[in-house]
């Protein structure tokens, strides 16, 4: 299993809150003011999410990266 591509779980839902569809992105994301460079964390989205998340954290200005999601077999 790598970063990007959590085994597929029950966790492989959208990160929203409340949603609980099939995540089918990606979002890379760190905040600068309290993770290195190295360190980044990883919400799952769903297509009617993906735009959502990336700007609620676009907005805060944390560097992120969207890319498509597929869980690896657990």
């Amino acid at each position: 299993m790598t970063a990007d591509s959590p085994a597929a779980t029950a966790e492989t839902i959208c990160s929203r809150a409340g949603c609980r569809e099939a995540a089918r992105w990606s979002i890379r994301w760190r905040n600068p003011r309290i993770h290195t460079g190295d360190r980044s964390k990883t919400w799952l989205a769903c297509d009617e999410h993906v735009g959502y998340l990336r700007d609620f954290l676009a907005a805060r200005s944390f560097p992120l990266s969207v890319d498509a999601f597929t869980a690896e077999p657990s």
